[in-house]
């Protein structure tokens, strides 16, 4: 019972001191005046450092999708597999048409190397009687006939037969080459067949399935490098003023994480029809956040056209008062009740007021809880 009526005596004399004159150091302090430093609120993404559309580059019928969403790979990794079996055929065709190109090239250059050291015009093993009409031919009528009749010239033959020679082996090459660069076609086509992962990154979206068939163009994999984040914001274009690469605003992700943002990109075109800009914001590596999660960027509207707003400190407010309220010293130095409408937080424990009271009354800082209209600071 005594150690009930000894806290209660504790508490009565707690009270009593809170009550007294002068507990509360408070003051009579006029209001000043300070630019308004109010902020623009605006909705944005969380979007990867970079982000790219793996898009079908051949027809045909999806062989291999590797991962789900969030699926991790390493750059040059397969990601989506296209069945590739009819190219594999036609490569294999075309590597025939190699084989029997280089075969028809080996025997036309063999050819022409035959004509070249031994010539048809001047042959004559391939006659009867060890060839000796040919070689009368060639040692008796021919150079008469080269002389006096005017009417043949053996060296001319020879140069006609080297020149077909020569044009078979150019044709064969001309074959070969047409072979080789159709396998360098296939083998293109079938390394499209594959889309690779461009960078490290993550698999953001998954646009087809296996056995789906897909046409050249269409999405297959969005992805993304996921190690650096970024937000990104439609600006309303008579913000952008107030904003340069480099600069720092504060930011909130998904209604809790407070951080720091750097402009990273203001886009140069706005949007026509909303008139917005694109503006990126680099994230701090540290910062646990997903693509798509929302976040709050916070923009300074700094306006030199803008008057002066009221400023108070947040101990000149009455609490325990449902709206916000500070005691104004009036002319006759008594002080009355004034509700205000607060805004923007300043620095150093200040907050601006947009109605309520003027630049240049007086009010009283610090007042005690029970204060109300007639209440005034103890003369020290």
């Amino acid at each position: 019972m005594s150690i009930t009526n000894n806290a209660h005596w504790l508490l009565v004399l707690v009270a009593s001191i809170c009550l007294l004159p002068g507990a509360y150091a408070a003051e009579i302090i006029r209001v000043d005046a300070s630019e308004s430093q109010s902020q623009s609120v605006l909705g944005s993404t969380v979007v990867p450092y970079k982000e790219v559309t793996l898009a079908a580059q051949v027809p045909g019928v999806v062989k291999q999708v590797a991962g789900e969403v969030g699926a991790i790979f390493k750059q040059g990794d397969v990601i989506v597999q296209i069945d590739e079996t009819t190219l594999q055929a036609r490569r294999n065709s075309v590597l025939a048409q190699i084989s029997t190109a280089q075969a028809v090239l080996q025997n036309s250059q063999a050819q022409y190397t035959r004509e070249l050291v031994s010539p048809r015009s001047k042959d004559v093993g391939a006659l009867p009687g060890f060839g000796l009409p040919a070689m009368f031919d060639m040692l008796a009528v021919r150079p008469f006939a080269d002389s006096m009749m005017g009417g043949y010239d053996s060296d001319m033959g020879r140069y006609s037969d080297l020149m077909s020679s020569a044009t078979v082996v150019s044709q064969a090459q001309s074959s070969l080459q047409q072979a080789m660069s159709q396998l360098q076609e296939i083998d293109s086509t079938v390394r499209d067949a594959k889309s690779i992962a461009p960078f490290e990154g993550m698999v953001l979206e998954r646009l087809v399935e296996e056995g789906d068939t897909v046409q050249p163009g269409q999405a297959l994999i969005k992805f993304g490098f996921v190690k650096f984040k970024r937000l990104q914001a439609d600006v309303p274009s008579g913000l952008i003023r107030y904003l340069d690469e480099d600069m720092v605003v504060p930011v909130r992700i998904d209604g809790h994480v407070e951080t720091m943002a750097k402009v990273a990109r203001i886009y140069p075109i706005a949007d026509p029809s909303r008139h917005t800009v694109i503006v990126k914001f680099d994230l701090p590596v540290d910062i646990t956040a997903s693509p798509g999660m929302y976040a709050e960027v916070y923009l300074p509207e700094r306006n030199k056209d803008k008057p002066k707003v009221a400023v108070i400190p947040r101990t000149a407010l009455l609490s325990g008062r449902s709206l916000p309220s500070v005691l104004l010293v009036n002319d006759s130095n008594v002080s009355e009740l004034r509700l205000i409408r607060l805004g923007s937080d300043q620095s150093n424990g200040m907050v601006e007021v947009i109605s309520g009271i003027s630049v240049g009354e007086r009010i009283i800082d610090n007042p005690p809880p029970s204060a109300s209209s007639g209440w005034m600071p103890t003369a020290k």
